[in-house]
């Protein structure tokens, strides 16, 4: 269940940056864009792998 909701919560954070990100993307420019999104993937996989062993260790 906890999966689940971190899930849910990963994909409306998605759902909300991307507009925004697409809006102020000439602000930001194409450079600190791509210098921020290479954060993104191992900060999520970094954020599953620890709340695996959390599950793991509690059972």
């Amino acid at each position: 269940m906890n999966v689940l909701i971190i899930l849910g919560v990963l994909f409306a954070t998605l759902l909300i940056l991307i507009p925004l990100l697409e809006r102020y993307q000439h602000k930001l420019g194409l450079d600190k864009m791509q210098r921020y999104s290479k954060y993104i993937f191992p900060l999520v996989m970094a954020s599953l792998v620890v709340k695996l062993i959390y599950v793991l260790w509690n059972e």
